[in-house]
């Protein structure tokens, strides 16, 4: 498979760019990360991989419970949660620990711990009942899920959480997406579910344990009038947050992210490159060009692909590139709002990129003037942007060519064809 094929490399720790999230962790090398996934090997298991999300000492806290529904438009995640376990002190990765048995409340403590014992083929409720701070599991439920996860809600008496769990692919897939959503809850400017625990499932497969959010009514793409009696222009709570996340979260390793995670099921590569320009050609548009070579054999869109990736140089001239935090699949299906109205994002592909790269879901994010506008008052527009849209799109669409089959081929050839003819190549 292109671009995760070669010599086995050692497993190193991850450092981030601020506060370290993890310690010690034991992320997958770049070779065993293309074993995982169905275009390799979908039934191999990743091993070793047990790293922890651990509570605050408040958890079980009292979030007041608020009434509200799924959004309908999820697919492959709904995060609904009220009352979670408290994060408002700073978390952090640890190791795995157990409860103490020097507690002064004896009989509960050996409960608690027969009730580990009874459930040690179940990782989910043992990590629910010993780090998650819960004595008892009042009642699990089907939320939603997608064609590639299935998704339930579990109420204790600590609150409720939100898992997800995936029978067929290893825990590399939810441990990218709980980086991910890490580093965005780091950030503090949009709302995003906080991961609490990966793991592996004893069946094979794997599964993330993480905060659970109860959605609002709303779609999380609030519009608001300014207040300026002046200025009429619509505001939008997500546009301006999101730009506060990218503005707020830069990394200093150039494009790309601490490990490779996955854009929907297809390996997303995200070796770190010093050059923009150079990591979307080959890591973004040159990765699903050889995917899509590999599984159809459809040689004519690879080789105009080719010819718009040597080429498209000049559609950057002037514009100033800084590698942003993006969530990276940002569509209407991963985007919601709590109950107070705020919008919260979910399910991401994290990697650092140019910013604008983040509009390549607007096909089906339906985002409007209003949230380009509240955008780019926080970051600005940078010169070429309209010229520039398209090749974000193209990105998504023959991923979807990988993951959907060639309804999704028009699209994409009809962009490459656009952009040979404007650039003359």
């Amino acid at each position: 498979m292109a671009g995760v094929a070669g010599k086995e490399k050692q497993l190193q720790n991850v450092a981030f760019p601020a506060t370290p999230i993890i310690g010690p962790p034991r992320f997958m090398s770049r070779t065993n990360f293309g074993k995982l996934f169905p275009v390799a090997c979908p039934h191999q298991a990743h091993q070793g991989l047990d790293w922890n999300l651990s509570l605050p000492a408040t958890a079980g806290g009292s979030q007041s419970k608020r009434a509200g529904r799924p959004c309908s438009e999820m697919a492959n995640v709904a995060l609904l949660s009220a009352s979670s376990p408290s994060t408002s002190s700073a978390a952090s990765l640890l190791p795995r620990r157990h409860p103490s048995r020097s507690s002064a409340c004896f009989p509960r403590v050996a409960s608690k711990l027969s009730v580990v014992a009874a459930m040690g083929d179940d990782p989910i409720k043992e990590w629910i009942l010993t780090e998650g701070k819960a004595t008892k599991i009042t009642g699990t439920s089907s939320i939603g899920g997608g064609c590639i996860n299935a998704a339930q809600r579990y109420e204790t008496d600590a609150g409720s959480f939100f898992v997800k769990t995936n029978r067929r692919i290893g825990p590399a897939m939810f441990e990218g997406e709980a980086l991910g959503l890490k580093a965005m809850y780091d950030t503090k400017s949009i709302r995003v579910p906080l991961p609490y625990k990966v793991g592996s499932l004893p069946t094979g497969g794997s599964f993330i344990i993480m905060e659970f959010i109860q959605f609002g009514r709303s779609r999380g793409d609030q519009v608001t009038l300014s207040r300026n009696p002046f200025h009429t222009k619509k505001k939008s709570a997500l546009g301006r947050k999101l730009a506060e996340m990218h503005k707020a979260a830069k990394s200093d390793k150039g494009y790309g992210f601490h490990v490779e995670n996955t854009i929907g099921s297809t390996p997303q590569i995200n070796t770190w490159t010093a050059d923009w320009i150079e990591f979307y050609s080959k890591h973004r548009l040159g990765y699903q060009l050889e995917l899509i070579s590999q599984r159809f054999g459809d040689s004519a869109i690879y080789e105009k692909g080719q010819r718009l990736i040597k080429n498209m140089h000049p559609l950057f001239d002037g514009a100033v590139i800084e590698p942003c935090l993006l969530h990276g699949d940002l569509w209407s299906g991963n985007i919601s709002s709590d109950t107070n109205g705020d919008p919260v994002i979910l399910d991401p592909a994290c990697y650092y990129g140019h910013n604008e790269a983040e509009f390549g879901m607007s096909w089906c994010a339906g985002f409007g003037g209003a949230f380009y506008n509240s955008y780019f008052e926080v970051m600005p527009k940078q010169p070429g942007f309209e010229k520039r849209r398209d090749l974000y799109l193209l990105y998504h669409y023959l991923n979807h060519y990988n993951l959907f089959g060639s309804g999704y081929r028009t699209s994409a050839m009809s962009i490459i064809d656009d952009y040979l003819r404007m650039l003359k190549a």
